[in-house]
C-alpha cells in the first residue's frame, strides 16, 4: 500500500512540475539525503554476522532501498553518530556519506566526492551489533547532484555529468553552483542536498529548485 501511495504523490507531484516548466527553465523537486552507509557484503556480515541480509523498509529510486539496520560511526574523536541508515542493495565497496557538521563531530575531513568516488577518501570505523569495520578510505561528503531521467533530462537541455547551477525560490534566495547531472533510465528526477545545504537554503524533501 505505502509503495502504491507513494507512486501515485510521485506521479502527481510530476504532473504539476512539468505545468510549471518555463522556456528555459527547469523545476525540480528536492530529496534531503542524511547521513548513511552502502556495505559490502563482505563488511555486512563482519558487522551484523555470516550470512546476514538486510530488511528492506522503503523502496528508493535506483533500485536502491534503505534499510532497517543501522550502524554507528566513529571518527578521530571519542565522540560516535549512532543510528546511522544503511542503504541496499550491497555494493563491491562500503562507502560512507556524512555532512560537513557530521565531519566536525566525528573530528575528521571528508572530501566532497561523487558516490562512488572514495579513493583517498577520508577513513572511518563503522559500528555493528557483531562485528568492527576499520576504512582506511570510504568516508565523503556527496556533492550535490540532480537524477534524471533520459526524457526528463532531454525536456531540461541537460546531459549526463553536465554542472549546472539551480535557483531556491524562497525567503532565502538560494543559488547552488556545481551540481552534476546524473541520469539513468532507472531514476526518477529529483535534486539530493545533504542535511546542511538544505538547512542553510530552508529547504525540506518536497521543495523546489529551478535549473538556471
Amino acid at each position: 500500500m505505502e509503495n502504491k501511495i507513494t507512486r501515485l504523490v510521485k506521479k502527481l507531484v510530476a504532473e504539476i512540475l512539468k505545468k510549471k516548466q518555463d522556456i528555459g527553465r527547469y523545476v525540480v523537486p528536492v530529496g534531503v539525503s542524511a547521513r548513511h552507509v552502502h556495505l559490502s557484503k563482505e563488511d555486512l556480515e563482519t558487522l551484523y554476522g555470516k550470512g546476514y541480509e538486510l530488511t528492506k523498509k522503503k523502496e528508493l529510486m535506483g533500485g536502491q532501498f534503505a534499510a532497517e539496520e543501522g550502524v554507528a560511526l566513529l571518527g578521530l574523536k571519542i565522540r560516535a553518530i549512532d543510528n546511522v541508515r544503511i542503504l541496499g542493495p550491497l555494493r563491491k565497496q562500503t562507502q560512507v556519506e556524512i555532512s560537513a557538521t557530521d565531519a566536525i563531530k566525528l573530528g575528521m575531513r571528508a572530501p566532497i566526492r561523487e558516490s562512488g568516488d572514495i579513493k583517498d577518501s577520508a577513513p572511518i570505523t563503522i559500528i555493528g551489533p557483531v562485528g568492527t569495520v576499520h576504512l582506511l578510505e570510504g568516508c565523503i561528503i556527496a556533492k550535490r547532484h540532480i537524477h534524471m531521467s533520459p526524457t526528463d533530462a532531454k525536456t531540461a537541455g541537460v546531459r549526463d555529468k553536465e554542472i549546472v547551477s539551480v535557483h531556491v525560490d524562497n525567503e532565502r534566495g538560494t543559488i547552488f553552483n556545481q551540481v552534476t547531472i546524473r541520469v539513468h533510465e532507472s531514476y526518477t528526477t529529483e535534486m539530493h542536498l545533504d542535511t546542511d545545504e538544505a538547512n542553510a537554503a530552508n529547504i525540506i524533501t518536497g521543495s523546489t529548485v529551478t535549473i538556471l
